[in-house]
């Protein structure tokens, strides 16, 4: 069975829109784990637009919640997130003026940087996963850099199938992949953008063992409720 995070930023966005503490961020990722996630998600960026100091701080303290925590290359998150100790960290590209995030990491540009702040997390026993998109180049990169563990950017394919374009090519480049990570020994986790159809394709790429999806699920659990929505996003990773 594959597994399925969950990503409780944008309910920190509402949140934040009050300026208080409802929504609380505890109860969300309690909730969610209850409800049959297997792992919480959240973004800690550098404009702290969602996701704020403390709540990864507090998150971190609640040991039966297992937390994937999404960072940039920014030396005071990064030795904020050593001293939390979260399960695990995706390092991810990150833009100020970006709605949410637009691709995979530049790992050819940037692969020196990468590998030093994957040294450093795999010092401090956190595995490290790394943000990229569905080309094979960046697959081999990510095993060079020490990296266990990949995070397929599914932003485009998701987009062609909701706008009911041909995505098949796109599929098969995913698929690849997906196969050749595996090969590698690295774990494959996807995601960006997914919704229901989207992550029933994919599903059926064995390869992928896990699928990180926040916006669709907070946003359609307005109209379902979250048990109902994340009960339907389990079935498919069956």
């Amino acid at each position: 069975m594959q597994r399925l995070g969950i990503n409780i930023d944008h309910i920190a966005t509402i949140r934040n829109a009050r300026g208080e503490g409802h929504p609380n961020i505890l109860k969300a990722a309690s909730d969610v784990m209850k409800f049959g996630a297997d792992s919480i998600t959240i973004h800690l960026r550098e404009d702290r637009r969602h996701i704020k100091d403390n709540d990864l701080i507090n998150l971190s303290k609640v040991r039966k919640i297992p937390i994937n925590l999404e960072l940039a290359n920014n030396a005071k998150i990064i030795n904020l997130a050593i001293k939390c100790k979260p399960n695990f960290i995706c390092i991810v590209p990150e833009k100020r003026n970006e709605i949410t995030t637009e691709g995979g990491l530049n790992l050819k540009k940037n692969k020196r940087k990468i590998k030093k702040i994957i040294d450093l997390f795999n010092k401090n026993n956190i595995r490290t996963s790394l943000f990229i998109n569905p080309n094979i180049e960046d697959i081999k990169l990510s095993k060079s850099v020490n990296s266990k563990c990949i995070e397929i950017h599914t932003g485009k394919f998701s987009r062609m199938v909701r706008e009911n374009k041909n995505f098949k090519n796109e599929l098969k480049k995913i698929k690849k992949c997906a196969q050749l990570a595996n090969l590698l020994g690295l774990d494959v986790h996807a995601g960006h953008g997914l919704d229901y159809k989207s992550t029933r394709l994919l599903a059926n790429i064995k390869e992928i063992s896990e699928f990180n999806i926040g916006h669709f699920i907070i946003g359609e659990s307005i109209f379902d409720g979250l048990k109902k929505v994340i009960k339907k996003f389990k079935k498919i990773c069956k």
